[in-house]
């Protein structure tokens, strides 16, 4: 799994959950994630969750930690597991820096004082499955009550914060292909 902390500020607006993305932009190809950090205002026209459009809820933040992943050889449900898995490396690492923070993971979304921290999905496109996953580092503006990563989950340096996401990320799911090439079939 390749991975790259963007130092550009990016307006996420969901047309960046799109085949190739990370390739046509950063030259990175094949499964990788990225992550970088800028203004998420998602209308309902880019909204891939059809529940958030049923219910008429667009997606804003005034400053979003955002992840980008693309994989190439996964199932929408196996996107998923590795979405979940993203989701509960995020939790550990907040509650490893900040352990006075009561964290709660419910599905694919982080909670602090029952506040939301994060949005997430994964879809399939027609060559890979993607996951999005962003968090708030400002939660003002937000149209719902919302956590933020600064003030609510004591996250100082969000670069090292994400890149520490990106490396333990990218050894778990390289891990997890060890694990399976190690075995032999049973009968």
């Amino acid at each position: 799994m390749k991975t790259l902390f963007i130092n550009e500020e990016i307006k996420y607006d969901g047309t960046q959950l799109s085949p190739h993305w990370i390739y046509k932009n950063y030259h990175i190809q094949g499964n990788a994630i990225v992550a970088f950090v800028g203004e998420c205002d998602v209308n309902l026209q880019h909204m891939v969750d059809i529940e958030d459009v049923i219910n008429n809820e667009p997606i804003y933040s005034k400053k979003m930690l955002n992840f980008i992943e693309e994989n190439f050889n996964s199932s929408l449900e196996e996107t998923v597991y590795k979405q979940r898995l993203l989701v509960s490396i995020t939790k550990e690492l907040i509650e490893k820096i900040s352990p006075e923070v009561k964290i709660i993971r419910s599905g694919d979304d982080l909670y602090i004082n029952n506040k939301k921290l994060s949005v997430s999905i994964a879809t399939k496109s027609i060559t890979s499955s993607l996951i999005h996953f962003g968090l708030n580092i400002i939660s003002e503006g937000a149209p719902i009550e919302a956590a933020d990563l600064i003030q609510d989950a004591k996250i100082v340096d969000i670069k090292q914060f994400a890149n520490t996401i990106l490396k333990l990320y990218s050894e778990e799911t390289n891990d997890i292909i060890l694990a399976a090439c190690k075995v032999r079939g049973v009968f």
